[in-house]
């Protein structure tokens, strides 16, 4: 039995997973022999073709891995299918806070609290049952406090490949 294209199995395992996929990952489920170059090949000649046939969906490295979009100018038409799938709403005081641990991290809740000057253990334990904070570590401080970092999830969320992402902060201050 003859071996399918690179490009189509890549293509496959992409269509079939709701989450990015790694380029090592790719590598490993695609073949024995099959390089992690070879994926990146693959992956970028699949967004090639899309994007040449006009498909309505395109291939996208974030959260580390690739993931099949549907390609923006599509979203008016999917938005009425989907509108029961809301995506998590934040509070202000949420976003105050997965901003405080999306720079920070690692960091401890105490160090949160004194950028935010309010408590904020209700915040984290709400962002943490939504998947978008993870304890991180402990710090070396007295108690060995809990440090919080983000994950794929948030990653995910706001479209960013990698938090090195993120706009710098001084950029957030300007009007």
């Amino acid at each position: 039995m003859n071996q399918p294209p690179l490009k189509a199995v890549i293509e496959a395992i992409l269509f079939a997973s709701d989450e990015p996929v790694s380029d090592d990952r790719l590598a490993a489920t695609a073949g024995e022999d099959v390089t992690v170059g070879a994926v990146r090949e693959a992956a970028a000649q699949l967004q090639r073709d899309y994007e040449a046939t006009g498909r309505a969906f395109t291939v996208q490295e974030i959260a580390g891995g690739f993931q099949l979009f549907t390609r923006p100018e599509f979203n008016k038409y999917l938005k009425q299918l989907l509108r029961a799938r809301q995506e998590a709403r934040f509070t202000q005081a949420a976003l105050e806070t997965l901003s405080i641990v999306a720079y920070k991290q690692p960091i401890a809740r105490a160090e949160i609290e004194d950028i935010r000057g309010v408590a904020s253990s209700d915040i984290l334990r709400t962002l943490m049952e939504k998947g978008f904070v993870r304890i991180a570590g402990r710090g070396e401080g007295l108690g060995r406090p809990l440090l919080y970092g983000t994950t794929k999830k948030f990653l995910m969320a706001f479209g960013l490949s990698s938090i090195k992402d993120l706009p710098p902060s001084n950029q957030l201050l300007q009007p």
